[in-house]
């Protein structure tokens, strides 16, 4: 008998996962309705919680595997090798995170767990990013007086402060590509000019 409910029971998830793309293709991330999402996916409401959460976790679901997308579309360039050529592969990701203001609240809110069972898409997309972030600074002409990993660590961070500026309203006239410039300019680069290889 399980063995028949479980396509079912992908079958329905797939339904509401398709009829909440289309939605938000037409509203938005913010504007999605959970009852829009169930009438179109054709399940009562509860069938909907029966399944996520709440429009959170759905949108854990949805987000996470967008930002799985750019990682991977990162993870196929060459390594920048220049601070420019990281902001600017940088830069659709980020555009991404800061598309609305309650996505970037999703992200920060789903960026961590408190136990391992509760890791989510996003939060399973920093550490991800770290990975290929430390990949390219490995190979590039960046310092050599830290680890890849807790470079790369540094980069999430600053990224995370540009696009949190973007939000405030005392702060958001700069572009993020000119906010997030200045901090990696200081953070990656080799600390003696005449060796750029930082070694």
């Amino acid at each position: 008998m399980p063995d028949t409910i479980q396509p079912r029971t992908l079958k329905t998830r797939a339904r509401l996962v398709d009829a909440a793309e289309e939605v938000i293709s037409e509203t938005g991330f913010g504007a999605m309705r959970v009852e829009e999402v169930v009438r179109r996916a054709g399940v009562a409401k509860g069938t909907f919680f029966a399944h996520f959460r709440d429009k959170d976790a759905l949108m854990d679901r949805l987000i996470g595997a967008r930002i799985e997308a750019e990682l991977d579309r990162l993870a196929a360039q060459p390594a920048p090798t220049t601070v420019s050529d990281l902001v600017s592969a940088l830069m659709p990701l980020m555009d991404l995170m800061t598309c609305e203001r309650y996505v970037f609240d999703v992200i920060l809110r789903h960026s961590g767990a408190a136990v391992v069972e509760e890791i989510g898409p996003i939060a399973s997309t920093f550490e991800r990013f770290v990975t290929v972030a430390a990949s390219w600074i490995a190979q590039g002409p960046f310092r050599r007086d830290a680890d890849p990993a807790l470079l790369a660590e540094g980069v999430q961070a600053f990224m995370f402060q540009a696009m949190a500026l973007n939000f405030c309203s005392l702060n958001n006239t700069r572009p993020l590509r000119d906010r997030l410039t200045p901090f990696l300019d200081l953070w990656l680069p080799s600390h003696n000019p005449l060796d750029p290889q930082g070694q």
